[in-house]
């Protein structure tokens, strides 16, 4: 059994202390960011799988997706230079009910010194566009989970390509990993496939390869 399927045993068994004991071990050898990549998310990936098969229930996948909640909101860094900082608003879109890989995009940035507003998971576009009105955004950073949201995240995208302060806008989470986003073309997004990408545009403003971030 690899480390992220035990972890995800222990979210599934509601063992907080345990999950967090496991992770903090993880991290004595190990970057948040291989935390994020290489633990969390297939910890997360595989409870999503075994929920679409029916081998746990709603109630087990919520569950689980609480402790990871508590492990990452436990282990997160913050950079605390608030000085002329570049902001970010990460949120899913409406109908999008998925949040643990926001929160980790969110995590992310905040150690690379942006202004996060995290907005959570289903925001409805009219009040998304709204808030990036008046905060004007660098970058707006969304997140699907599963394949029916990618029109959405399609919609979603476009509305934002068209904001008054033109931010970068990105595109991830489980959908875009998945054979039904390759038809989906997004003029001017940026799709980011795993947070070592996300971490390679954060700080250079492009991707490590094209494999793992492309635009629309």
């Amino acid at each position: 059994m690899n480390e992220s399927t035990q972890l995800s045993d222990l979210f599934l068994q509601g063992q907080e202390e345990e999950a967090l004991k496991y992770v903090q071990a993880f991290l004595e050898s190990h970057s948040h960011e291989q935390l994020y990549g290489e633990l969390l998310t297939p910890a997360m990936y595989r409870i999503g799988e075994l929920w679409e098969q029916n081998e746990i229930s709603v109630a087990e996948e919520h569950l689980a997706t609480a402790v990871c909640d508590f492990v990452l909101s436990a282990t997160e860094l913050r950079n605390k230079d608030k000085d002329g900082r570049k902001k970010a608003m990460i949120f899913g879109p409406e109908g999008e009910e998925h949040y643990i890989g926001l929160k980790m995009v969110a995590a992310m940035f905040r150690e690379e010194g942006y202004d996060v507003r995290y907005m959570g998971p289903n925001l409805p576009l009219d009040s998304a566009l709204e808030l990036a009105g008046e905060w004007q955004p660098d970058v707006v950073a969304l997140s699907g989970a599963l394949a029916h949201r990618l029109p959405v995240l399609k919609t979603y995208a476009e509305a934002f390509s068209k904001v008054d302060s033109n931010p970068a806008v990105l595109i991830g989470g489980r959908a875009v990993t998945l054979s039904s986003f390759a038809d989906l073309r997004i003029k001017g997004a940026v799709v980011v496939r795993e947070l070592g990408a996300l971490r390679e545009w954060i700080r250079t403003g492009k991707g490590s390869n094209d494999d793992t971030l492309s635009t629309g």
